[in-house]
């Protein structure tokens, strides 16, 4: 085929369906991205592209660097992750807090490609700036469930949020558990740390189903 003959096919194929596919490229390889640094935080354009199905020379299409897609990888998770805490509403604290880590649970490779792009100094800073709703929702549910006086109260509210936090970013990113396990295993943790006996959460959650369904 000539290049006049290769021009004139791609001015041939109309500027949505161009656009479409550009689309559903990116998708894919932002898709792939959170996969793949879920298992390996150090791999490679090449696997990333290769998990997408595309070359590449398709990847740099959309994205200009490693760095680059790092950043958009972090930033997807980010707005999940921020409006899964926005949207749990429950009036019971301890409820919130179950279903907030079942909804995270069950979003587990993006949870542990952000988590495993941010062991990398350059980017604590950036993911810590992203996740700053979660970060706050997690903190008025801590607030509210000891001021009910449902969670303990020998550490202080700051102190209480870190260790929720800090607790479930550990199991989220354990591939062992998370890969097709119960979503109550997260939600028992996290209650765990705010002080409910295991019979306490085991009645938590007959009595809200919903929260693991």
């Amino acid at each position: 085929m000539s290049p006049r003959e290769s021009i004139a096919l791609s001015d041939s194929v109309p500027a949505r369906e161009r656009r479409s596919d550009a689309t559903t490229n990116r998708k894919a390889l932002l898709h792939a991205a959170q996969l793949v640094l879920a298992e390996n935080p150090q791999a490679s354009l090449d696997t990333i592209a290769q998990a997408a199905g595309l070359s590449r020379r398709a990847l740099y299409g959309h994205f200009a660097d490693r760095e680059t897609l790092l950043r958009e990888v972090i930033a997807l998770g980010a707005e999940r992750f921020n409006m899964i805490a926005q949207t749990t509403d429950d009036t019971d604290s301890r409820v919130a807090l179950a279903r907030l880590a079942a909804r995270l649970w069950r979003e587990a490779s993006a949870v542990r490609a952000t988590a495993n792009i941010a062991l990398s100094e350059p980017h604590v800073s950036e993911t810590v700036r992203a996740l700053a709703p979660l970060r706050r929702r997690v903190r008025e549910l801590t607030d509210a469930g000891m001021a009910a006086g449902a969670f303990r109260r020998d550490v202080s509210p700051e102190v209480l949020a870190i260790l929720i936090e800090e607790t479930a970013r550990a199991t989220l990113r354990q591939t062992r558990l998370t890969t097709g396990s119960d979503p109550s295993v997260i939600a028992r943790v996290v209650l765990s740390i705010v002080g409910l006996s295991w019979t306490e959460q085991a009645a938590l959650i007959a009595s809200n189903p919903d929260i693991v369904a």
